[in-house]
């Protein structure tokens, strides 16, 4: 009971897994952890009240069938026996607190023990407790410290909505972090952890929200109303900004807090793979790979007029100096390359970062970012049944620089991708290099992705890190 709090002291993990003991304690598998100690905490209870059971067996072997019945039955009051989903895992872990008075209560009233201080119980759950208490209260005064403006507000499709903020100064945080969102027109209890998609050199702050339990309906439907109408010759999307009549709802965040991802610039090259919304994560990270490619750029161009500059200035008939020494460009990004594999069955989910990939297709003229959308609902490239519509995009994309499907400069593969020869593409590619495999998706992957890892870094010199977000 003192440790299964210790796996969710969040701020606490964030600050630890940047210090030396991240490097042996996998404080990403904080929530497993949190699980484990859970199941072993029901097997206790099991067996604690099993054996109770057992010393009561005779007086319970006389009790009447339907006095048995009556004790067994448990039935919430209303309004909670309607809960379920998110519901129900918030309100019922919310209960802890009654459970630890319980248990302290139980432990004070020891019947066997008259000195106070063998009565250990709360001296094993004190620092815990407390260490729980200190970071709920943070984020009530973290909370109120951090306030947003929205500014802008998109519904699209796929049930995805898009919220755009006002970045507050001492909001510090780094690309694949994620924070705790709330809204307390929808509920001013009920928090919820979302990546955040803008980069930190971004003046903003972005969160992609796709719909998939009561409290991200009612927040989508809460901002629909809010949202006007497309004008004409605008794309169909419901959006909202600070010029929108109707006021827009009051947002309350926390954060950042760490995640595997945030790690990418340990590595020479990255290997991100996103399914569905998974992608959320690694835009944040594209973003801010393109925006320090930028400024490399212009760091190189304004070094390079200082020294034609200079050369000007000392006259072109003077004999060169070899002992003259000229501005250096500071090397500020390890990565080399990064390959971003977004795979999704919905042609319309393209539409929720279209304006980063064009933006990253058109800025990144080194080829450090190379992008793959797959779109899984068409059948794979070669089948009879979708060569039609590879041939129109291929001249689509050759003439316009548009693929047809994503709508974006980024050509769009059908069916699933061959990981296998992903890895091997990667792994001929860049020889001795180290590279991190960032995963946020469906388990089932993940397992493959793994198993690819360790294959792989059996045969040569080139060796994979994976790291899978968990939600």
């Amino acid at each position: 009971m003192a440790l299964v709090l210790l796996p969710v002291c969040r701020n606490t993990i964030t600050w630890l897994r940047n210090t030396r003991l991240g490097f042996f304690v996998p404080f990403d598998d904080n929530i497993n952890f949190h699980k484990t100690i859970a199941a072993a905490i029901v097997v206790g209870v099991i067996l604690h009240a099993g054996n109770h059971l057992a010393c009561d067996f005779p007086r319970l072997i006389e009790v009447s069938i339907s006095d048995y019945d009556k004790r067994s039955i448990i039935k919430l009051p209303k309004p909670f026996n309607r809960l379920t989903g998110f519901n129900a895992f918030w309100y019922s872990h919310h209960l802890f607190v009654i459970v630890y008075a319980l248990l302290i209560i139980h432990g004070v009233f020891l019947y066997m023990v008259h000195t106070w201080y063998l009565k250990t119980t709360w001296m094993y759950i004190s620092v815990p407790i407390l260490l729980y208490a200190g970071e709920r209260t943070l984020r009530i005064f973290r909370s109120g410290f951090y306030t947003v403006h929205l500014l802008k507000v998109a519904i699209y499709p796929g049930n995805v909505l898009t919220l755009q903020m006002s970045k507050p100064p001492q909001f510090k945080y780094k690309s694949g972090q994620y924070m705790f969102v709330q809204c307390p027109a929808v509920s001013p209890f009920e928090w919820h952890p979302f990546s955040i998609t803008s980069a930190p050199g971004d003046d903003y702050l972005s969160v992609h929200i796709r719909q998939l339990g009561d409290w991200t309906q009612e927040l989508k439907r809460v901002f629909s109303e809010a949202c006007e109408p497309p004008l004409a010759g605008k794309s169909g999307l419901l959006r909202a900004d600070e010029t929108t009549k109707t006021s827009l709802p009051k947002l309350l965040i926390d954060g950042p807090y760490g995640a595997p991802a945030q790690d990418y610039r340990k590595y020479d090259v990255l290997l991100l793979v996103g399914l569905g919304i998974g992608a959320t994560p690694f835009i944040s990270i594209l973003k801010d790979l393109l925006n320090n490619i930028v400024k490399m750029e212009e760091q190189a161009d304004s070094l390079s007029d200082m020294s034609r500059a200079s050369d000007l200035s000392a006259g072109s008939t003077d004999s060169p100096n070899p002992n003259k020494i000229y501005p250096r460009r500071k090397k500020t990004l390890k990565t080399t390359n990064a390959y971003f594999y977004w795979v999704t069955r919905e042609q319309g989910s393209f539409d929720w970062f279209k304006g980063v990939m064009n933006e990253v297709a058109e800025q990144d003229q080194r080829g450090v970012i190379e992008m793959h959308n797959y779109l899984t609902s068409v059948y794979e490239e070669g089948d009879a049944r979708s060569t039609l519509i590879t041939m129109v995009q291929a001249l689509n994309h050759a003439k316009n620089g548009v693929d047809i499907v994503s709508g974006t400069r980024v050509r769009t593969h059908f069916a699933r991708p061959n990981w296998k020869k992903v890895f091997s593409k990667t792994c001929s590619k860049h020889c001795n290099a180290k590279i991190g495999v960032f995963y946020c998706g469906a388990p089932v992957l993940a397992k493959e992705l793994s198993q690819l890892c360790y294959e792989f870094n059996q045969k040569g010199s080139t060796k994979f890190e994976f790291h899978k977000e968990h939600f």
